[in-house]
């Protein structure tokens, strides 16, 4: 062992582990903001160019379906399949606003030595 080597930490190392865990720290502050801005989000999903809309939370909590009077006249497997359609674009839209906050949010955070 070097002498000012102590166990392989250096006192560069010591800072870079203490600037990771800064960094780790001001991330999980910023994922539970972003959980409570995820908590009132809303993301809008559609289907049949409108005529069936679903609106969920951004993590994904349902808040309520608008069904058109003309998606009535469509029948009840047509507008089941709207229906559908429309859940699947308002997940598939929520799931990717939630992954790209998160990468913003561990956009950098870089742990020395692993």
């Amino acid at each position: 062992m070097s002498k000012g080597q102590g166990f392989g930490f250096g006192l560069g190392k010591m800072k870079e582990l203490a600037d990771a865990f800064k960094k780790a720290q001001q991330v999980q502050e910023g994922a539970k903001k972003l959980q409570e801005e995820l908590e009132v989000m809303e993301i809008e999903g559609e289907a049949g160019g409108g005529l069936v809309k679903v609106i969920v939370s951004g993590n994904q909590e349902p808040r309520r379906v608008e069904i058109s009077a003309n998606a009535l006249n469509e029948g009840a497997e047509v507008l089941s399949d709207l229906v559908t359609a429309a859940m699947k674009d308002a997940y598939n839209k929520s799931t990717t606003t939630m992954r790209e906050r998160m990468e913003e949010l561990t956009a950098g955070l870089e742990l020395p030595g692993f």
